[in-house]
């Protein structure tokens, strides 16, 4: 886009592997789903169906095909997957995918207790025929892994296929990579930028505070996840520093 400003920092067009904002779905209607689609698709990138909606959305087709004309890539939050898996479905898990044209699996075990091992056969198979994510981390507050933790699993879900490890946070923002407050886990935080490629992480980040903190730490074009959908173009603005807490990131020292 062109602004009537300076200093606003480049974004890339879609399809993009950085920059990326990742939108979660948590139930809007069709016509919803359409107005987001017109009005701020061009700003989304991946569309999470979240939790396991998708099983009680009445015209989840039409839905889907709304987001893929916008050019945003439709697919079913980690919990799905954990509730086929549950059930020892994973192979109707597949098919539902391929069911509803969905091309993005996201395997994740914030939920269930899953072997690593075993989630790790899962993206191995997984990728086989779809582009998967992985999710690290817990649902469950009182469930902490040691940083040391995350950094071995993150690198060997990459290794198994994935092409985007997303860190947990919830859609609260009180779990995971945050605190239970809603603060950043500083030392987790810095040991997954310290010894992962940035590219590959998206950051769950659903409170304006805990964009602000990424984009200030590793610049507008970071991957960051959860964003509610009333809150797209307030991200957008937080990346090109058209907003208070980012305004001047971009601003040489002069100005």
């Amino acid at each position: 886009m062109e602004y009537p400003i300076s200093h606003i920092p480049f974004r890339e067009n879609k399809p993009r592997n950085v920059g990326q904002t990742m939108v979660i779905d948590k139930g809007l209607t069709t016509i919803e789903a359409q107005g987001i689609a017109t009005d701020v698709g061009h700003l989304i990138d991946y569309m999470k169906i979240g939790f396991g909606t998708a099983l009680v959305t009445k015209h989840l087709t039409q839905k889907i095909a709304i987001y893929k004309e916008a050019g945003i890539t439709p697919y079913f939050g980690g919990t799905l997957f954990e509730l086929f898996v549950a059930r020892d479905k994973f192979n109707e898990y597949q098919i539902f995918l391929n069911q509803h044209g969905i091309s993005v699996a996201e395997v994740s075990d914030g939920s269930i207790e899953l072997e690593h091992e075993k989630k790790l056969n899962y993206i191995t198979e997984l990728k086989k025929n779809f582009t998967v994510i992985s999710e690290v981390g817990s649902k469950d507050a009182d469930k902490v892994l040691t940083p040391n933790t995350w950094i071995e699993m993150m690198n060997k879900e990459l290794e198994a296929g994935a092409v985007k490890v997303i860190t947990e946070a919830r859609e609260s923002g009180t779990i995971g990579i945050f605190n239970k407050d809603g603060s950043p886990n500083k030392t987790l935080i810095d040991t997954i930028i310290a010894h992962i490629d940035i590219s590959k992480v998206m950051w769950e980040a659903p409170l304006k505070s805990q964009q602000a903190l990424f984009i200030k730490l590793l610049g507008h074009d970071v991957n960051l996840g959860n964003v509610a959908t009333n809150e797209v173009i307030a991200l957008e603005t937080l990346r090109l520093g058209l907003r208070g807490d980012t305004f001047f990131q971009f601003l040489n020292e002069k100005q």
